[in-house]
């Protein structure tokens, strides 16, 4: 029983880190010391979308499940919780190219935003 919600808990925590590095940079308008943590899981993202790697976080969990006495899964955790959405069927090497570089710009539009803005503050100071 703990096992399994220990893996449960974890999958809970690998969808905070996966929307972190989506709207991280949009978080940084609020907490300006935030892209100290979000450029790196940032990076991290990107890294793990383009080289097909498996995050650690997804044998931990199978290792939590199996040690639940549940089956884990093959592949890793985005593949296994989201592949509707975000490896739909016909997904190709460019395609995941494509959804790194859109995660970059949205991410640098949000950056992009918190730099005129502190700009803008900085100019207002006398």
């Amino acid at each position: 029983m703990i096992w399994s919600l220990l893996a449960d808990a974890l999958v809970l925590v690998h969808f905070a880190f996966t929307a972190f590095v989506v709207f991280g940079g949009f978080l940084a308008w609020r907490w300006r010391w935030l892209p100290a943590l979000h450029l790196p899981a940032l990076a991290w993202g990107c890294w793990v979308e383009v080289s097909h790697s498996i995050c650690p976080l997804t044998p931990l969990e199978n290792h939590f499940r199996q040690l639940g006495g549940e089956a884990g899964y093959t592949g890793g955790f985005l593949a296994h919780y989201l592949v509707a959405v975000l490896y739909p069927p016909g997904l190709t090497w460019h395609i995941q190219w494509l959804l790194a570089g859109l995660l970059v710009l949205l991410n640098a539009a949000a950056y992009g935003r918190l730099l005129a803005r502190m700009r803008s503050e900085r100019a207002q100071v006398p």
